[in-house]
């Protein structure tokens, strides 16, 4: 469904109109408040070719200049020895995990509560690989120094997403993210970052990449989400790691004959994005002022600090739900097209994500817009 637009974030529906319905009103829109605008598939081939003029032959197997060149080139960028380009972060994530377990020997690794690996992929971990986790921390916040300090039995690897996706895109502050880092060197703990989202990290540090890798044995991140790419992702480590985990690729089925279309795509949106992430970063938090004087309107956390938040909404979420889409139908404008529920009595949620669609609209516009659908709420 979302393959035809950047735009619009993976969000559960709500039943104020069908499926088709509501994906509809949004291609027809003209402007957005997330994501990078509409990508339709006859676009992004073209720029495809455009990408692929000096590129004479594609990748084979994971073989070829196109893909080995890139993958370099991401393994410089996380000043690590070698990196690897997969179909997806969900195999990148379990190759690592597995690879730190067999290494550690022992089945059991550590994360928070709502990682990706728990909430998005039917425990993958487990049933594909015989992993055991071990959920550290609370669900509505960062885990802590303190959260690590309470496992008990030996783990073979804790991942660190960062941002974290579930609660806002949150990042723990650098001193407490060294910490914890200190924590899983001094137990032999091997550490991964679950980084879907670690470009957006950088104007917070105010790091290299490198910099912020360097604490961590293992490192995925991906190319769909603000780099605007089609798919794909990079598992980046040392040499012999990386070996490895090639292995696991082609057992998992991950080492197609051609995946240069999707290393096209990345590594044009690295380029064209990459240095506008400080700019989207300010925006976001621009927005997030804006969304804040509507009364009821809460953004988390207040000041972004990547530039994705969670605005929640009071009210009906079918009236709220309903409003926006009315708003995207007689102003092709379009805000947002599903919602969660929340830990928030009488609240429902949106993932907002700051992209290049979004500096269409002003912050009197922003501000504007979510007041009417407050208050259509409450009719």
């Amino acid at each position: 469904m979302t393959t035809q637009t950047q735009s619009v974030q993976d969000e559960p529906e709500t039943q104020a109109r069908s499926e088709a319905e509501t994906l509809t009103l949004f291609l027809n829109c003209e402007r957005f408040l997330s994501g990078h605008g509409i990508r339709r598939p006859a676009d992004e081939l073209a720029d495809l070719a455009r990408e692929a003029a000096d590129t004479p032959e594609s990748d084979h197997y994971g073989e070829g200049a196109v893909i080995e060149d890139f993958e370099r080139e991401i393994a410089g960028l996380l000043g690590k020895e070698s990196a690897v380009f997969m179909p997806s972060g969900t195999m990148a994530q379990q190759i690592a995990l597995r690879i730190w377990s067999e290494r550690k020997n022992c089945s059991t690794v550590a994360f928070h509560p709502l990682c990706h690996l728990e909430v998005d992929e039917e425990k993958a971990y487990q049933y594909l690989h015989g992993l055991r986790a071990r959920l550290v921390g609370e669900p509505q916040r960062l885990l802590t120094l303190e959260d690590l300090r309470k496992i008990a039995e030996p783990i073979a690897a804790l991942l660190l997403e960062l941002p974290q996706r579930y609660i806002g895109g949150q990042l723990p502050e650098w001193q407490q993210l060294v910490a914890q880092a200190e924590w899983a060197r001094e137990r032999g703990v091997a550490l991964h970052m679950d980084g879907a989202r670690l470009w957006e990290s950088g104007p917070y540090y105010e790091r290299s990449y490198a910099e912020t890798a360097a604490l961590f044995d293992s490192v995925y991140v991906s190319f769909y989400k603000g780099v605007g790419g089609i798919a794909g992702a990079t598992l980046a480590g040392p040499a012999d790691f990386i070996g490895e985990a090639r292995v696991w690729l082609r057992r998992h089925g991950g080492n197609l004959i051609r995946l240069y279309p999707y290393v096209l795509a990345a590594r044009a949106g690295l380029r064209q994005r990459l240095e506008r992430f400080p700019v989207y970063h300010e925006r976001a938090k621009q927005v997030a002022v804006a969304l804040r004087t509507v009364p009821g309107v809460v953004v988390k956390p207040e000041t972004p600090q990547t530039h994705m938040m969670h605005v929640y909404l009071p009210g009906d979420m079918d009236r709220l739900l309903a409003a926006s889409l009315d708003i995207a139908r007689d102003e092709r404008v379009g805000l947002f097209r599903g919602l969660w529920p929340t830990e928030l009595p009488g609240y429902t949620k949106f993932e907002l994500a700051v992209g290049e669609a979004t500096f269409s609209l002003t912050d009197e516009e922003i501000a504007g817009y979510f007041a009417r659908i407050v208050a259509s709420s409450h009719k």
